[in-house]
């Protein structure tokens, strides 16, 4: 069981920002930017590379979700950065697909 897991089965405490019937917000524990939230589907999907055609309005959903939490967390306006990371070289250490919101101050590119 992940740690997300733990924490839509309430085992583990979060900041939780949104909750619905197919997804979770919450804050992240170890944030890079003044907001970083997570968007988590509460089907364990592994990664985005293992999601199949089955999960797709699940997966526009947990976009439309990721833009009300920007638009309630009041970095909508100035912008903010989704990312989904996959695999080790793209910088996924939780084996449960997540979107990190990121915003609050100008966000450097090229990441990482």
């Amino acid at each position: 069981m992940t740690i997300f897991e733990k924490i839509i089965a309430r085992e583990i405490p979060a900041d939780i920002v949104h909750e619905d019937a197919l997804c979770l917000a919450f804050r992240d524990i170890q944030p890079h930017a003044p907001s970083h939230l997570l968007v988590i589907p509460k089907k364990a999907i592994p990664r985005i590379a293992e999601a199949a055609a089955e999960d797709k309005e699940l997966l526009g959903h947990l976009f439309l979700v990721a833009s009300r939490v920007a638009e309630k967390e009041g970095i909508a306006k100035s912008g903010y950065r989704i990312v989904v990371n996959c695999g080790a070289d793209g910088g996924e250490t939780v084996p449960h697909l997540h979107i990190h919101i990121l915003g609050g101050r100008p966000l450097a590119w090229p990441p990482g």
